[in-house]
């Protein structure tokens, strides 16, 4: 399934953080006035800002009069542009935009981190198949096929919308990384990606098929 990415950077100068949050609605900039510490602030105003753009240039709407709603489950929509889909995700200083003019998408990166993967994770996390898959990859390929499969179940279940309501064991992704991204267990079915993130991170697209 056709869809377009965008990755960005998201610890910006001030004067791009201030042209950025000149396009927020209200209720954009009463969320970022809630956060403690303002890099995580500056962090909210350039992702909701340059999707915002990104939007704009699809739309050809100004960035700052996009009117942006949130599903039942928390899943964000365009009500004046419904047959454009997209989902934003960030970790750690990255950005990352999918969009599809076709279908719904989701999408996730992750910065890889040591610590978070753990076998206790997994098995919290994960399907019993992909606990079993990852466990048996060499160790030096442990990281890279744990967010390979974390990257992926965020996406698919983001591009669900179903948030939370939809149970991470009940479907299985492939994580191996000699092998190429797909659904291997579960409904609906998907076209499923990796995409090129830079080194250090991990990222993943899924487009539900029609």
């Amino acid at each position: 399934m056709t869809f377009e990415y965008v990755l960005f950077d998201v610890d910006l100068p001030a004067e791009r953080i201030a042209t950025l949050g000149a396009l927020l609605d209200a209720n954009e900039r009463e969320r970022a006035a809630t956060f403690r510490f303002e890099r995580d602030r500056n962090r909210f105003i350039a992702r909701r800002g340059l999707l915002r753009e990104e939007l704009a240039r699809r739309t050809g709407c100004a960035a700052d009069e996009i009117a942006m709603a949130i599903s039942e489950h928390g899943k964000p929509y365009l009500p004046d542009a419904p047959h454009l889909r997209f989902s934003l995700s960030h970790s750690a200083g990255r950005g990352l935009c999918a969009f599809s003019l076709e279908t719904e998408i989701g999408c996730d990166i992750e910065a890889l981190n040591p610590t978070h993967a753990r076998l206790d994770i997994a098995e919290r996390f994960f399907a019993p198949d992909e606990v079993t898959a990852l466990t048996a990859l060499p160790r030096d390929q442990w990281l890279e096929g744990f967010y390979n499969c974390w990257t992926r179940k965020e996406a698919y279940v983001k591009a669900l919308g179903l948030g939370l309501l939809y149970p991470l064991n009940s479907f299985a992704v492939s994580l191996d990384p000699a092998q190429p991204a797909c659904l291997l267990r579960g409904e609906p079915r998907c076209s499923m990606s990796s995409v090129d993130v830079n080194s250090g991170f991990c990222g993943a697209v899924v487009t539900l098929d029609p």
